[in-house]
C-alpha cells in the first residue's frame, strides 16, 4: 500500500486508509494474557486483553471480566526503565523532577542555612519555570478538564490518551488560538471516541465538560479538516447493550434483536440513518416478538435518549425488513 507522507510542524501524516490501521492496531494490541483470571460465566481462562479498549474479554462466551486497563506482564521491561511510564495526558508527560520540601539530602542528614536557602532558590525557580510556559498552562487547564470528563463518562485510559494525542497536534498547529479550550478538548476527546468506537455523542461529551454543542462541533469539524481525521461509520451494535441495559430488557430478548440488527444492517433502508435510533427500533421490535412485558416506546425512546416520533419512524423501516413482527396485533391488545 502506498503512502504520501505530509509535513506538519513536528508530526508526519501519512495518508491511508483509516480502518485499515486501525484492523493494524487491534491485531497489534490483542494479547493473550496466561493468568489465573476466570471467567464468572462460563468459567473459562482463556482471556483476551483488548489495549484499544482496556477491556480483558472471555473468547468463549464473550463476556467482559475487566473492562480497566491493565498494563501485560509482557509490556513492562524493568531492566529498560523504572517509575511510571510517561503519558500524554500529563502537561510535561511526567518526565519532570519534583523537588521536595523536605530539608534533607539523600541520606537524610538535615542541611545547613545556607543550603536550605539554596534550595529555596531552586524551588522557586522550578515552580515559576511551569508556571510561565503558556503550553504547560494551556495543557495544565485541558487536561484537568479532560481528566473530569473522562470520570463523569467513564471512558478508558486508552480514549483519554488518544484525546490528547489530537489536543496537542491541535495545539501544534495553532488551532486553539483565538478559541475556547473546553470546546477543544470535548473535540479532542470526540475524535478518540469516534477512532476507538466508543459509543458517545457529542452533545454528552458537550454536557460533562459544560461546553457549547454546537462550538463544539465546529471546532472538531476545524480540526478533522486541518489534520485530515478521517471520520469513522460508528457501528448501531455497540448502541444496543447500552439501550438494553438502561431499559431492563431480558438477555432473551437482547440476543434476538442483535441477530435482527444483523439482518437489518444489510438491507439498503437502514443505510445512513441514525445509528442509535436504529438500535433502539430493533430492540423495541425484539420486545414485540419476544412479547415483552412492561415495554413501551416512551421507555425505550427514553433509554436510547430520542424521541418517540424517531423512534416510530425507524420501527417502520425495521418492520419492512422482519415482517414477522406482528405490531398492529400487539398494540390493540395492549389498549
Amino acid at each position: 500500500m502506498n503512502k504520501q507522507s505530509i509535513q506538519q510542524g513536528k508530526y508526519i501524516l501519512y495518508e491511508s486508509p483509516l480502518n485499515t490501521i486501525q484492523d493494524r492496531e487491534r491485531q497489534n494490541t490483542l494479547e493473550v494474557i496466561s493468568s489465573s483470571r476466570r471467567c464468572p460465566s462460563c468459567k473459562s481462562d482463556a482471556t483476551i486483553f483488548d489495549g484499544l479498549t482496556g477491556e480483558i474479554i472471555c473468547t468463549t462466551c464473550g463476556t467482559v471480566v475487566l473492562d480497566k486497563q491493565e498494563i501485560p506482564v509482557s509490556y513492562i521491561n524493568a531492566k529498560n526503565r523504572s517509575g511510571m511510564p510517561s503519558s500524554l495526558v500529563f502537561p510535561d508527560k511526567g518526565l519532570s523532577t519534583i523537588i521536595t520540601y523536605s530539608n534533607t539530602d539523600a541520606n537524610g542528614t538535615v542541611l545547613n542555612q545556607e543550603q536550605i536557602t539554596t534550595s529555596n532558590k531552586i524551588r522557586y525557580l522550578d515552580k515559576i519555570w511551569g508556571n510561565n510556559k503558556n503550553h504547560l498552562r494551556n495543557f495544565k487547564n485541558a487536561f484537568a478538564i479532560m481528566a473530569a470528563v473522562s470520570d463523569k463518562l467513564g471512558l478508558t485510559n486508552p480514549v483519554i490518551e488518544r484525546a490528547a494525542y489530537y489536543y496537542r497536534k491541535a495545539f501544534d498547529s495553532n488551532l486553539i488560538k483565538g478559541r475556547a479550550i473546553k470546546e477543544m478538548v470535548v473535540a479532542s476527546i470526540y475524535a478518540a471516541c469516534k477512532e476507538m468506537s466508543v459509543p458517545r455523542r457529542l452533545q454528552e461529551i458537550s454536557y460533562a465538560a459544560n461546553a457549547e454543542p454546537i462550538f463544539s462541533g465546529r471546532c472538531y469539524r476545524i480540526m478533522s479538516r486541518k489534520l485530515r481525521i478521517s471520520p469513522s461509520i460508528v457501528d448501531a451494535t455497540s448502541y444496543i447493550s447500552k439501550i438494553a441495559t438502561n431499559a431492563q430488557i431480558s438477555q432473551q430478548t437482547y440476543r434476538e434483536a442483535v441477530n435482527m440488527l444483523s439482518v437489518a444492517k444489510k438491507n439498503p433502508i437502514c443505510h445512513g440513518k441514525d445509528p442509535k435510533a436504529v438500535a433502539a427500533a430493533v430492540l423495541y421490535a425484539s420486545c414485540l416478538k419476544k412479547k415483552e412485558e412492561g415495554i413501551s416506546q416512551s421507555k425505550i425512546a427514553a433509554a436510547g435518549n430520542i424521541s418517540i416520533v424517531t423512534l416510530r419512524k425507524r420501527l417502520a423501516d425495521i418492520l419492512k425488513i422482519c415482517p414477522e413482527v406482528n405490531y398492529t396485533k400487539t398494540r390493540s391488545r395492549t389498549k
